[in-house]
């Protein structure tokens, strides 16, 4: 690995910084960028450095947006009283590409996980909750995953909007115990959004 020149020993240094990139694996993005053309070399400096100055959370449900409000939330045909809870974008993004939900999004940046100091003040239950006392939300459907922290924080929000008046769902058969949303297949996650079950 030496043997490369400094500038190409950087790059396969910052590509295996990345999750699942190894060293060999970084070795071969960095020489597909040397020999790809200048103007996709740029595309790929253009679009991360678009990304860092871009994206942002939205301020409504705390996806991930290029624009204050994200297209989602900014959707009139979108059912604004249904409110789907998921841990991460990443749970989001699932859900919307099995398709079958028609309304809008809480993400809470994480769950509750004591183990790890991640109490409610650390993930966006306190915004949920103004959310749902400001008004017009008639139903929050908890989609958080079923580990043991997806089910403490699905019980713990449950509890927190009982005194409120909304109904409270969660998502039901297919999701397999300990299961990440993100690897569910669509059909499954759909299944799972279209059976969900009153708490």
């Amino acid at each position: 690995m030496n043997h490369y020149p400094a500038s190409i020993l950087r790059l396969i240094t910052h590509f295996s910084r990345l999750p699942g990139i190894g060293e060999k694996t970084a070795e071969r993005l960095a020489m597909h960028v040397l020999r790809a053309p200048r103007k996709e070399a740029e595309g790929l400096s253009s679009a991360l450095l678009d990304l860092k100055d871009k994206v942002r959370l939205c301020a409504e449900c705390f996806g991930l947006s290029d624009t204050e409000i994200c297209r989602i939330c900014g959707d009139p045909g979108r059912e604004a009283g249904l409110v789907c809870v998921v841990e991460q974008p990443a749970e989001m993004v699932a859900i919307e590409r099995a398709g079958g939900f028609r309304g809008k999004y809480h993400i809470l940046q994480g769950t509750l996980s004591p183990m790890n100091g991640i109490g409610p003040d650390e993930i966006r239950i306190k915004e949920l909750l103004e959310r749902v006392e400001s008004g017009g939300v008639t139903e929050i459907v908890l989609a958080t995953g079923t580990s043991v922290e997806g089910e403490a924080t699905a019980s713990y929000i449950a509890e927190c909007l009982k005194p409120l008046p909304v109904k409270i769902t969660r998502i039901a058969s297919g999701v397999p115990i300990g299961g990440d949303l993100k690897f569910v297949d669509g059909m499954t996650l759909k299944r799972a959004m279209e059976t969900r079950h009153v708490l």
